[in-house]
């Protein structure tokens, strides 16, 4: 059983069942029946617990922030008073771990990302899930000294999701950069918003 299965609820089953199809097979893959049988529920399950494609979709989203914390390990962010060096480790550490261990899960959010821009009412859900992110990011460059945090705060995302997508989902797939290249760019990135040398 994997990492993320184990222990899990039956709505967590179904939601990583979910989330694996979705980075599989896309959007079009994603049906009840199909959820089902890649969680290994007796057929209906998926519709006792999400009745309509859009509470599957709530709860899927849901379920990728929960997931996403974990890689991004929201509680090791340092104190922005550990200084701009700890930042830029803990961020570079983050992404790598997306670009890496966690593809599948990034390339699900991707599917879902572009679904929200069709679904109105997933967009809320797909928008409060990066909120405690980012909220957290805006507190982080404000601490460093950010005169414009909320612009930096986007920016740093920015990068972190282009170079997310170039590499799992772009021209640049077939080449990862190495932890120490995400550590240099985004600290470069930095020292560029906070005018430091």
């Amino acid at each position: 059983m994997s990492e993320r299965t184990a222990g899990a609820s039956r709505a967590d089953l179904v939601a990583d069942a979910a989330l694996a199809l979705l980075a599989e097979r896309g959007m079009r893959g994603l049906t009840h029946r199909a959820v089902d049988q890649a969680a290994g529920l007796p057929q209906g399950s998926t519709s006792n617990l999400a009745r309509t494609r859009q509470a599957l979709l709530e709860l899927t989203v849901r379920r990728l922030a929960e997931r996403e914390a974990r890689v991004l390990a929201l509680h090791e962010l340092p104190d922005p008073r550990a200084g701009t060096g700890s930042l830029v480790d803990a961020l570079a550490l983050a992404t790598h771990r997306a670009l890496t261990r966690n593809r599948e899960l990034t390339l699900a959010r991707y599917e879902l990302a572009l679904e929200a821009t069709r679904r109105p009412e997933l967009r809320a859900y797909f928008d409060a899930a990066g909120a405690r992110f980012r909220d957290q990011l805006v507190a982080l460059v404000t601490g460093l000294g950010s005169m414009e945090p909320d612009r930096h705060a986007l920016s740093l995302i920015a990068w972190a999701d282009g170079l997310m997508f170039s590499c799992v989902a772009g021209s640049f797939s077939a080449r990862v950069p190495s932890l120490a290249e995400v550590r240099s760019d985004l600290g470069e990135l930095l020292a560029g918003m906070l005018g430091r040398p």
